[in-house]
């Protein structure tokens, strides 16, 4: 049993002053036997707390099912970082932003009809049976019941989407009426408006920033004069979202904005001191205007002080000289690097077109008009949408109207061409002689927009589709959430590509003892990559993603199957597992 408090002079431990120096460890993006080699770094690091979101889209995949198993046992991470000897904050949302899918809230809401992140009561019954479950399960973990968690905060920086005193009321009242009574935190921007809008006056406010701690700090102080100071998320690095250069913060740059938190006598959780992945289809998206939908990439590498296979940095060692000059810390041991296999080269010798596998990939709804991949309980991956367009017809142009994300169109099975939702026209014009055609319409979710006013992000196509003027009714979806392709009837050979999407599969030795690599696709365009038919990560050749992060706890002794969808094309129907990661 202990007490954690703010009062007006600071953060104080079982009646001691305490300055929480806390790193982000997210653990639904680390596989689980990783866990205690990432925590006993953050420690070595000087470090004394840990700090971590909560996922309620992982948690709640479905509406009536919770998932606490495998690395996602919330519980069983608190466990170790107490065993290592961290303390903890939590952060549950229930939205968390974080560069994670629709920002951790779950694809199912959009089923409904109802209004997010605000005191809507269609939208506040499903935090509530959220939390029924969820908040228990830390409150039995905080210190006042001999766990290590110290602060629970409340929504994550409301202050940049809306100002809802209700809202945040509620959700700080669930909270408390669920047993949390550890204090409570907001955390925000240091803009007149986030710190408005996003604060409540009873609880302790806190804010995220990079740099120039003395006037973030300052700003905070014109809302809360007294009390501790704490950056709750200092941006050590950064996100990369495809088709942009990698973001890389100087790690001297880095150490001296840490330094002037400290030198300021802030607290501060370092985000990320170890990103993760964003495994599978959990990239979030950003969209700060209509045709500016920028999708994170799958690694979460953060270029933070552990990179994304948990290896030290520079930055890592900057900061540990920092914690032991500054904060009388230790020195951290020498780390060896995480062990990783060369497999070498993989040559693909099964194949099968995505439209031969309909029946095995995903199940058909007969619909009048194409409605988002929500609406036909999907929440992952792609959705086919087939009609048969009656002729003859003069050439037109075909809309796809809001689609969400990225289309290829086929008429009578040859491909037409591409519309992107940042499209600003339609580029794909066809004729129809007078038996008529086919159309294929393949949309795939590239992850839900995690961050800003368009954070409703239903994918599919949203609000149907055109040949010239007028709207095509009378479809056929196929709804292919691709969680698992180990089913695929594949065939003993791989053709040149000729347009359409295309499963490329073959087997790997990982010995009797695997271990982490990397995949590299030289030559492929874009599309997914799954391991043993689990999806790992997205590939697109626009960057600056190269590789994608394949840790050995993924893997079985002996064969693994590796598998491939590309969309758009490739040269040699070869992989590469590599030793290095090639990210920028």
């Amino acid at each position: 049993m202990g007490i954690f408090e703010i009062r007006k002079d600071g953060f104080y431990l079982n009646d001691a002053p305490f300055k929480v120096l806390a790193g982000a460890i997210h653990y639904f993006r680390v596989p689980r036997e990783y866990w205690r080699d990432r925590l006993l770094k953050l420690k070595a690091c000087g470090f004394n707390t840990v700090e971590t979101y909560v996922a309620w889209n992982a948690h709640m995949p479905t509406e009536n099912e919770f998932d606490y198993s495998g690395m996602l046992d919330l519980g069983a991470f608190l466990d170790l970082a107490k065993e290592i000897g961290l303390w903890a904050i939590v952060r549950p949302g229930p939205y968390i932003c974080s560069e994670w899918e629709f920002g951790a809230l779950p694809w199912w809401l959009l089923k409904y009809d109802l209004s997010l992140r605000c005191a809507d009561r269609a939208y506040l019954k499903h935090v509530d049976a959220y939390f029924d479950h969820l908040i228990p399960r830390i409150a039995e973990k905080q210190i006042t019941r001999g766990g290590n968690v110290l602060m629970i905060q409340v929504e994550n920086e409301y202050g940049s989407y809306g100002d809802d005193d209700e809202y945040l009321t509620y959700v700080k009242n669930g909270l408390e009426s669920r047993g949390i009574d550890v204090p409570l935190f907001t955390s925000d921007g240091d803009s007149d408006f986030m710190l408005t809008g996003g604060t409540l006056p009873k609880v302790h406010k806190t804010v995220n920033f990079g740099s120039r701690a003395k006037s973030q700090f300052a700003s905070l102080r014109r809302y809360q004069p007294d009390g501790p100071l704490m950056c709750t998320e200092f941006w050590n690095g950064w996100f990369d979202h495809w088709g942009e250069e990698h973001h890389a913060r100087e790690p001297k740059v880095a150490d001296e904005a840490l330094r002037e938190i400290l030198s300021e006598g802030g607290s501060v959780s370092s985000y990320m001191f170890h990103g993760g992945t964003n495994f599978g289809f959990m990239n979030g998206a950003n969209c700060p205007a209509k045709f500016d939908y920028q999708p994170t990439i799958s690694s979460y590498d953060d270029d933070a002080p552990l990179n994304e296979c948990g290896d030290i940095t520079e930055k890592y060692c900057l900061f540990n000289q920092t914690l032991a000059e500054m904060e009388g810390k230790a020195v951290a041991p020498e780390f060896a690097p995480s062990l990783k296999a060369k497999y070498g080269k993989v040559v693909f010798t099964k194949s099968v077109k995505l439209f031969d596998a309909l029946n095995v990939l995903g199940k058909k709804h007969r619909i009048a008009n194409p409605v988002p991949m929500e609406k036909l309980d999907q929440g992952y991956g792609f959705i086919l949408y087939s009609a048969s367009v009656k002729g003859p017809r003069e050439e037109n142009t075909l809309y796809i109207q809001e689609v969400r994300d990225r289309a290829h169109i086929f008429v009578d099975g040859k491909f037409m061409g591409i519309q992107y939702r940042n499209d600003k026209e339609a580029s794909v014009r066809f004729s129809i002689p007078k038996e008529g055609v086919k159309l294929d319409i393949l949309v795939e979710n590239m992850g839900r927009i995690n961050y800003g006013p368009y954070l409703k992000d239903p994918k599919g196509i949203t609000e149907g589709v055109r040949l010239g003027q007028q709207f095509l009714y009378g479809w056929d979806a196929v709804t292919m959430p691709m969680d698992d392709v180990s089913l695929l009837p594949f065939k003993e050979e791989v053709a040149p590509f000729d347009g359409t999407p295309v499963f490329l599969s073959s087997t790997f030795d990982a010995g009797e003892k695997p271990e982490d690599t990397f995949v590299k696709l030289p030559g492929f365009k874009k599309g997914v990559i799954f391991i043993n038919g689990k999806p790992l990560s997205r590939h697109w050749e626009i960057g600056p993603q190269k590789s994608a992060y394949l840790p050995a706890p993924f893997l079985k002794k002996g064969m693994n199957e590796l598998t491939v969808l590309e969309l758009d094309g490739f040269e040699k129907a070869e992989a590469f597992l590599d030793d290095q990661m090639d990210i920028g």
